[in-house]
C-alpha cells in the first residue's frame, strides 16, 4: 500500500496486535425490544453495530464502556446523547464517548 504523511504513523510505537476480521453476514440479528433489531460486535474500546428500528420504536437510554459511532444510512430518528437531543437523517452521524448515556427513537418512519 502507498504511504502518505497523513497515514505515516502516530506519536507512539506501532503495534503488532492482530486484527479482528468479521463476516457480517454470520453475526446473529437480535431483537432487543419489539421493532429493534441489532447486529453488533465490540472491542475493548469500540462498538460497531447495524441497528434497524421500525416506526415508533425506542432504544432506551443506556451507556457502555465502548465508544460508539452512529451513522444513519436511511430514514430518520431522534437521538439523545448526554441530554442533548437531535434529529438525525440519512448521512448524519454522531460519535458517542465511552459511558455517556444515549438512546434513540423513531416516529412515523423506520430507520
Amino acid at each position: 500500500m502507498a504511504s502518505t504523511k497523513y497515514f505515516s504513523g502516530g506519536e507512539g510505537d506501532s503495534s503488532d496486535e492482530q486484527a479482528t476480521w468479521i463476516d457480517w453476514t454470520s453475526l446473529p440479528s437480535l431483537e432487543v425490544v419489539q421493532g429493534l433489531q441489532i447486529q453488533a460486535f465490540t472491542s475493548s474500546h469500540v462498538m460497531v453495530s447495524v441497528v434497524r428500528l421500525e416506526p415508533d420504536t425506542e432504544a432506551a437510554v443506556h451507556w457502555h464502556d465502548e465508544e460508539q459511532i452512529a451513522f444513519v444510512i436511511d430514514g430518520e430518528l431522534e437521538f439523545e446523547v448526554g441530554g442533548v437531543t437531535r434529529i438525525l437523517r440519512r448521512g448524519d452521524a454522531v460519535l458517542i464517548p465511552s459511558n455517556v448515556p444515549h438512546g434513540a427513537r423513531t416516529r412515523e418512519g423506520s430507520c
